[in-house]
């Protein structure tokens, strides 16, 4: 199963590198695109949900590291205000590799 990271900015500039076990991530974020961070934070937990389905499909258990992503971006999440701005950095792969 092919896995990502995709690296986003935080609303006092910080950068932070998440991981996914899935490909994914690309049907619920955009390079480039700002997000809110209550829509970031709910698009990336139904990104991770869908990333643990997969895997638990595949493989017969759950992905700790997904549960694992989206437990860190809520912490990170929760010391700003619901309607600052996140920007999604990077992804690698991009969608087209």
């Amino acid at each position: 199963m092919p896995e990502m990271t995709f690296q986003v900015r935080w609303p006092d500039g910080v950068e932070q590198q998440c991981y996914s076990p899935s490909l994914v991530v690309h049907d619920y974020l955009s390079v480039g695109a700002t997000y809110d961070v209550a829509e970031f934070v709910a698009r990336t937990t139904r990104a991770m949900a869908e990333a643990d389905d997969r895997v638990r499909a595949r493989y017969g258990f759950a992905c700790t590291a997904a549960a694992a992503t989206t437990r860190e971006i809520r912490r990170t999440a929760a010391r700003y205000p619901a309607d600052a701005a996140i920007r999604v950095v990077a992804m690698h792969p991009d969608k087209e590799s």
